[in-house]
């Protein structure tokens, strides 16, 4: 992957891959104990009180002896990748991914049975936030991307997580039709996808066990190959006009029904 090459007028630039920004993921990394290089932080106005959040990253920043500082918005903007730093951009070391064997194994030396999500060359990286978030809040135990044709762990996804991106294990493969048949013949699961010609209503399927959402790309849905390894495919009725959801919101409607399920 290739690195931005540092700006005569700004030393400051970071790779995107090993920074992030806004409050709430810089906060969330700290808490996490993310390894954290370098702290750019918008400089105060005379008078001015501190936000509660900014304040308790310098707080931890400070018992952490990590570096820190004070920049000009100008300079914030030129480093910003997202464009809504919130005043404050962290040097990171860069995420690191998981191996799909190790979630399972980890849930199930826990006595318990995997809830994995799989993406398959989702691209925009605000719904790979979104997803990161919604798996956090159900609490899914990992979630499996491509190594192509698909979005990473950047500082955009990291920024639309609001901090899910640091307890939810990311799992990056070659293939994700062969992983997925990995899954279901060395590990038992039972893979669920997302479609709109599903047959299986999404509130009526049955998610007890080991199981793995698979989650299309925004506008194409799963690909032939992926969809074959699919032992249901699910459907969301719809009554309005526009016969289409976001990745994101579809993820979520399926993902607290299928954790609801597993309740009963």
């Amino acid at each position: 992957m290739s690195k931005e090459r540092p700006s005569r007028r700004n030393t400051d630039v970071v790779p995107a891959n090993d920074r992030l920004e806004g409050r709430n993921s810089v906060l969330e990394a700290l808490k996490a104990g993310r390894e954290i290089n370098k702290l750019w932080v918008l400089e105060s106005k005379d008078g001015k009180k501190p936000d509660p959040v900014l304040s308790r990253i310098l707080n931890e920043a400070d018992k952490r002896k990590i570096p820190v500082v004070r920049s000009r918005r100008d300079a914030l903007d030129r480093i910003s990748q997202t464009h809504n730093h919130q005043g404050v951009i962290a040097a990171v070391a860069s995420h690191e991914y998981v191996a799909v064997e190790d979630i399972i194994e980890k849930v199930r030396s826990e006595d318990r049975d995997p809830v994995l999500v799989v993406l398959d060359e989702l691209k925009d990286a605000y719904n790979l936030g979104s997803i990161l978030r919604i798996a956090d809040a159900a609490g899914v135990d990992g979630v499996i991307i491509p190594k192509h044709r698909s979005i990473g762990l950047d500082s955009v996804v990291a920024k639309a997580s609001a901090g899910a991106i640091e307890y939810v294990p990311v799992a990056r493969v070659t293939n994700v039709a062969a992983t997925l048949r990995d899954l279901k013949e060395k590990h038992g699961f039972w893979v669920f996808g997302t479609a709109a010609e599903g047959q299986t209503p999404y509130d009526k399927a049955d998610y007890k066990g080991s199981i793995a959402i698979v989650i299309g790309s925004e506008g194409e849905g799963m690909r032939d190959i992926v969809r074959k390894e699919c032992d249901y495919l699910l459907s969301i009725p719809m009554a309005g006009n526009v016969n289409s959801l976001n990745a994101a919101v579809a993820a979520g409607i399926v993902i607290f029904e299928a954790v609801k399920g597993r309740m009963n």
